[in-house]
């Protein structure tokens, strides 16, 4: 056996010691930290400590497949480590068990300072652990055996058979324990992991859920959508609308079981059901969310008809005492924004808590059962999903998750414009073209839209008709379009005469800005 070979086949035995290790942690996960684990622990773990400029390098790269990347590149890192660990047993025991209690010390450690961690969710870490270092060692010992067999010089002296058959009965008991213990664990692990999406799953629950009728209902008005090829939709579809927040596996939340509580700098602290909610009545209020990390021109932004039940409804009966001046959101996985108390208890704005999203009860993804949606705010200090308390309290007392990592504390959305058409990288037949794009200005609403052909005058464009001051509005311009390449701008004016700012700004820390223009080819 050549040197190679060995440490080939001592990886491999770290690789399914690893997997041994994961598998357990699996079939203990349902019954102590359900829907959770070492994988998604550490995983949670990474995306609160990372930096931020990786974070945003991350979202630009892969939008709301971010989380997909993050755990292909765990993945790809557990596998390294796991083939280090083995060949370290094999040429330095117990360096490679060590290595691998480390790895569990981490994982230990993720999983029980994570927000909602139980009492047992030492569990899974710690007994994975032990079955795994126990797999280690024992391939590595069979690993050995089959090397100091192989080892004798059974060519040399063809007249004993007893050495070749040696040789060859730890090569099978090698093979053997490898094959057994690895189909195990993988069979196990992907079982379990499974079973416990099958059983935590709250699709069915949420198929049956009915909420009620709304009181009100948004009427779209004639002329709301302009029916161009390539336009965004004015509604965007549920599964369509973008994704992005700090939850690595979607949360789990039993409806039955959810309860919502409004504490902190109140007179009376009170707690709800959803059937609490959905008694005091719903209505249908149409909102456009916007995320922070959307850059000029981009796609994280979308527009919904959400069903809901105002937040000041709900804060008057705690009473927020004089002094507060922020709301603390916080969801079932430990996720945070700050809110302004003002934006929460206006009159004229529309801060909800949303039940419903374009008629159905809110997909699991975008925080079923209750979450947060403020028009006029970013995301990330506003739309807090899988919602279950809020604490008033004082911007000076407080800070968001997003705060302590350089984003504002308080950050208003920035009127923008985009083009969805033409294209760039899709050339065009000369002759009338219709450039389109979306455009928002939220509670004040787009007053008009200005497009620019090759830095020329300024030409007016035509608007859809808007749901309300706080959607988007579609936008349409005829261009007598002639071969070669163009520059086409985009600009919009608010409703109070405001014109959107030229200047170009990068996401952080409080949203992007400028005007875009992009390259077009007409053949």
């Amino acid at each position: 056996m050549t040197r190679i070979t060995r440490w080939i086949w001592s990886a491999v035995s770290g690789v399914v010691a690893a997997a041994t290790f994961l598998a357990v942690a699996e079939v203990l996960v349902p019954f102590t930290t359900p829907g959770r684990g070492p994988i998604v622990d550490v995983g949670g773990f990474v995306i609160d400590v990372v930096p931020r400029p990786l974070k945003e390098l991350a979202i630009a790269a892969f939008g709301e497949y971010d989380k997909l990347a993050l755990l292909i590149g765990l993945g790809i890192a557990v596998l390294g480590a796991a083939a280090i660990s083995g060949i370290l047993q094999y040429v330095r025991r117990p360096f490679g068990v060590a290595l691998l209690a480390l790895a569990g010390a981490l994982a230990l450690l993720a999983s029980v300072t994570r927000a909602g961690a139980s009492a047992l969710s030492w569990a899974p870490s710690v007994a994975g652990t032990l079955a795994g270092s126990v797999v280690l060692m024992l391939l590595i010992a069979r690993l050995r055996s089959w090397k100091d067999a192989a080892a004798q010089p059974v060519a040399r002296i063809p007249e004993n058979p007893a050495a070749s058959k040696t040789a060859k009965v730890s090569r099978r008991a090698f093979f053997r324990t490898t094959a057994v213990v690895g189909a195990t664990a993988v069979l196990a692990g992907v079982g379990a992991r499974l079973l416990g999406a099958a059983t935590s799953s709250v699709s069915a629950i949420r198929e049956e859920l009915r909420l009620p009728a709304p009181r009100t209902t948004i009427s779209v008005p004639n002329g709301a959508e302009l029916d161009v090829d390539g336009l965004t939709p004015l509604i965007t579809p549920n599964a369509d609308f973008y994704r992005v927040d700090t939850a690595l596996v979607v949360p789990t939340v039993d409806p039955a079981s959810w309860r919502l509580v409004i504490d902190g700098m109140v007179d009376r602290p009170v707690e709800f059901s959803l059937d609490d909610l959905l008694a005091r009545g719903v209505d249908e209020y149409a909102i456009t969310l916007t995320c922070v990390s959307n850059e000029v021109g981009g796609d994280l932004v979308g527009n919904a008809i959400w069903l809901g039940i105002p937040v000041r409804d709900l804060l008057a009966e705690a009473g927020p005492r004089a002094g507060a001046d922020m709301v603390l959101s916080r969801s079932v996985d430990g996720y945070s924004a700050s809110t302004p108390l003002a934006s929460l208890t206006d009159d004229g704005l529309d801060a909800i808590l949303a039940v419903g999203m374009n008629g159905e009860p809110l997909p699991a993804e975008h925080g079923f059962p209750v979450r947060m949606v403020v028009p006029g705010l970013y995301g990330y200090v506003s739309a807090t999903k899988w919602l279950t308390r809020l604490t008033v309290t004082t911007f000076a007392d407080d800070e968001a998750y997003w705060t302590p990592r350089g984003y504002s504390a308080k950050a208003p959305i920035k009127m923008s414009s985009r083009i969805d058409t033409p294209r760039i990288g899709s050339p065009v037949a000369a002759g009338t073209v219709a450039i389109a794009g979306m455009a928002w200005a939220q509670t004040v609403g787009v007053a008009q839209v200005e497009v620019s052909i090759d830095d020329g005058a300024w030409q007016q464009a035509t608007l859809s008709a808007p749901l309300s001051d706080d959607t988007w509005v579609q936008w349409k311009l005829e261009w007598d379009a002639t071969p070669g390449t163009h520059y086409i701008t985009v600009r919009a004016v608010d409703a109070d005469g405001n014109r959107q700012v030229e200047e170009r700004a990068p996401i952080y820390p409080d949203g992007s800005t400028g005007w875009q223009r992009i390259l077009i080819t007409v053949t």
